[in-house]
């Protein structure tokens, strides 16, 4: 029987004016370190460059996790560690106010021609 597929989530954070540079050090100083203590398997960051339909302050990430219950399991964990709960409360507090304005999560799965499975 075949192993199954992966499953990647791609998610876009549309930020608050001005307070981008507080997501990026909310990333950096905190959030990588629970992703990793959750098990979620970090592919990438990105930011535009501009010209196109996203704002240069909006941060593009993708994970990769075993499956979509793996995924969900792993959300639910983090949400409730309380390490994120005041890590996000300390941001928004010293940014005054939430980070972003909204998000967006998009699972997919590789093709069987692509190069990342």
């Amino acid at each position: 029987m075949p192993t199954p597929a992966r499953v990647f989530e791609l998610r876009t954070y549309h930020v608050a004016p001005g307070r981008f540079d507080a997501l990026q050090d909310r990333f950096r100083n905190h959030t990588l370190a629970l992703f990793d203590r959750h098990g979620f398997t970090v592919i990438g960051f990105w930011t535009p460059l501009g010209g196109g339909d996203l704002p240069i302050d909006t941060l593009v990430y993708l994970l990769a996790f075993p499956d979509r219950e793996a995924a969900e399991q792993a959300w639910t964990d983090l949400r409730a560690d309380p390490v994120w709960v005041q890590a996000k409360a300390d941001s928004e507090r010293k940014a005054g106010g939430s980070l972003t304005t909204a998000i967006e999560s998009v699972f997919l799965t590789a093709t069987d021609y692509s190069p990342i499975v």
